[in-house]
């Protein structure tokens, strides 16, 4: 999915300035599947802009520059429903902790189970923040479902970090231990 389009998607759900539509992936609605930057952000907004697909206007704020409210026009929300029937390309996950885990026997393992323990603790944060949000049941039923399968994965990672992480630990302490196997 490409940032403008993500863009306008935030802005399906009402207006927003190009901050709000950040920390819709930093830590709204969007966080636990996609990411969009400040610097791939603004670009979008103005292509968007300059395409017709949202209007902007600005909101005088005291002691500090206009702030730029951006909201999706008509032809916006046609553009954001063709971009939507356009087949999903495949799930990649992007994550440096799985990638420094990949090398966990070039590091000690006191480091290999702190970051381990420090990603448990992030599931269940998360976790927390996405089954209130899921009690008090907010949102649309799409919103709803893409929650529930993100509690879902979250709590699958966290359980089998949880299971899995003296074993790992364990090799790495005495890799000697598989080469004699």
């Amino acid at each position: 999915m490409d940032v403008k389009t993500l863009c306008l998607g935030v802005l399906s759900r009402g207006e927003a300035s190009g901050y709000e539509i950040k920390k819709a992936f930093a830590e709204g609605p969007f966080s636990h599947f996609h990411q969009a930057s400040f610097g791939s952000i603004y670009p979008a907004l103005n292509a968007l802009s300059a395409e017709g697909l949202v209007a902007c206007r600005a909101e005088a704020q005291e002691k500090r520059p206009d702030k730029k409210i951006y909201s999706i026009t008509p032809q916006g929300e046609d553009a954001f429903t063709e971009a939507l029937l356009v087949e999903p390309d495949a799930d990649r996950v992007r994550s440096d902790f799985l990638f420094i885990l990949f090398f966990a026997q070039c590091l000690p393992p006191a480091r290999v189970a702190e970051l381990i323990d420090q990603r448990i603790a992030w599931y269940r944060e998360s976790l927390e923040r996405m089954e209130d949000c899921a009690a008090n049941n907010m949102g649309p039923s799409g919103a709803c479902f893409v929650r529930g399968m993100g509690i879902a994965v979250y709590r699958a990672a966290a359980e089998y970090l949880e299971t899995n992480r003296e074993a790992l630990l364990g090799e790495i302490a005495h890799p000697a231990a598989l080469v004699a196997e």
